[in-house]
C-alpha cells in the first residue's frame, strides 16, 4: 500500500484538528445560587455540555429556562462563578476550565446567579452582540500575533464574518473552509 503523500496527510491532520477544537466540549453543572432560589425545594442542577470555543453568555437562555420557576422577579443581571470566583464572560468557556481546573472535575460544578452582579470585578456583558464583539476582537488580535498583521481578519467577507459567528454561537465547525 504506497503511503498518502505529504500534503494530503497534513490535510487530514488539519483536518482533524479543527473537528477536535471545534467538537470540544466541557461537561457542566450548573447549580442555581441559594440567594436566588424563591421555591422550595430547591430546583436540581442544570447539566450541559459548554462548547470549548463558546461563551457562557450564549448558555443563559437555556440555564433561565431550567431555573425559570425558582427565581425571584426582578431584572437579571446573569453571571457565573467556580469556587467563589466570578468567571469573565468575555473568555471561552475551554478556556476558563483549563485555567482554573488543575485537576479537571468533570462535570465542572459552577454556580450561577441572577442578582447581585459584580460590577466591581466584571465588566457588564449586554448580551450576545457584546460577545459577538468581543470574540471579533479576539480574533483579529489573535491574526496580529500569529502573523504581524490582521488583514486576514479584516478581508473576511460578511458573509465569512457571519458563518464563523454562527458556528462560535452554536459551537459547531464552520460549513465551509474558512482561512483565517
Amino acid at each position: 500500500m504506497a503511503a498518502a503523500p505529504r500534503g494530503q496527510e497534513a490535510a487530514a491532520w488539519s483536518e482533524e484538528a479543527a473537528r477536535l477544537v471545534w467538537g470540544g466540549a466541557v461537561p457542566l453543572q450548573v447549580h442555581l445560587h441559594d440567594a436566588d432560589v424563591t421555591a422550595l425545594p430547591p430546583p436540581p442542577p442544570f447539566l450541559t455540555l459548554g462548547p470549548r470555543i463558546g461563551y457562557f453568555p450564549l448558555l443563559v437562555s437555556t440555564i433561565k429556562a431550567h431555573f425559570s420557576s425558582s427565581l425571584p422577579p426582578g431584572v437579571d443581571t446573569v453571571w457565573f462563578e467556580y469556587k467563589g470566583l466570578p468567571l469573565k464572560w468575555y473568555i471561552p468557556i475551554g478556556v476558563l476550565f483549563d485555567l482554573l481546573c488543575a485537576d479537571p472535575e468533570r462535570p465542572w460544578n459552577l454556580t450561577v446567579h441572577f442578582r447581585g452582579y459584580p460590577a466591581d470585578i466584571l465588566s457588564p456583558c449586554e448580551g450576545e452582540d457584546s460577545v459577538k464583539w468581543n470574540y471579533n476582537n479576539s480574533l483579529k488580535e489573535a491574526a496580529f500575533i500569529i502573523t504581524g498583521n490582521s488583514k486576514n481578519v479584516m478581508n473576511m467577507s460578511q458573509a465569512d464574518q457571519l458563518a464563523m459567528w454562527e458556528s462560535v454561537r452554536k459551537g459547531m465547525l464552520p460549513r465551509n473552509n474558512l482561512s483565517v
